[in-house]
């Protein structure tokens, strides 16, 4: 994978960023064309805890996670097991729905919008890319959100699928 790998607030010396090039490319064994794969990966501090956030954009599917930690290279470290959970728990679900993007993972083997006081914090723009609802549920559990924005295949509409309080899910449709 190719690491981009930048500090907020945070000046990242060479043992951290070789650290953390060699734990996230513990991951190129689940990713079809790792080498053609950009790995985002974010340090930011905030008072004694550090947050590592790693953004895996892939062709159909965003790996992502964030961990706090008191120190670097234990964020990383949880960041990586997380990530690989993800990959891992969706295996059998991926398999299952045969969707052709599911290629990109490798299954032979041993950031979210802040409102605050009324006020809007964050902004964030994303491609909308055309999927079926069963795609979406797999993309929005690989996130591990409760919501996910995506254009519907049949209609070509924006659509929101959003997880449920009694675990099932919900379809809004925009027009």
């Amino acid at each position: 994978m190719i690491m981009n790998i930048r500090g907020e607030k945070l000046t990242i010396t060479k043992a951290m960023e070789e650290y953390a090039k060699d734990k996230i490319s513990k991951l190129n064994k689940y990713v079809e064309n790792a080498e053609e794969v950009n790995a985002h990966v974010l340090a930011k501090v905030s008072g004694r805890e550090q947050k590592v956030e790693v953004t895996i954009p892939l062709k159909s599917f965003i790996l992502r996670a964030e961990e706090v930690s008191d120190d670097f290279y234990s964020a990383i470290d949880l960041v990586v097991d997380k990530l690989e959970r993800q990959i891992r728990k969706n295996k059998t679900r991926l398999k299952a729905k045969k969707i052709k993007e599911a290629k990109e993972f490798i299954f032979d083997y041993a950031e979210e919008d802040e409102i605050e006081d009324k006020n809007i914090v964050k902004r964030k723009s994303v491609e909308l890319k055309p999927m079926s609802d069963e795609e979406a549920i797999i993309q929005m559990e690989l996130l591990g959100h409760q919501f996910y924005l995506y254009k519907d295949i049949v209609t070509n509409n924006p659509t929101v699928l959003y997880k449920r309080k009694d675990g099932n899910y919900g379809i809004i449709d925009g027009e």
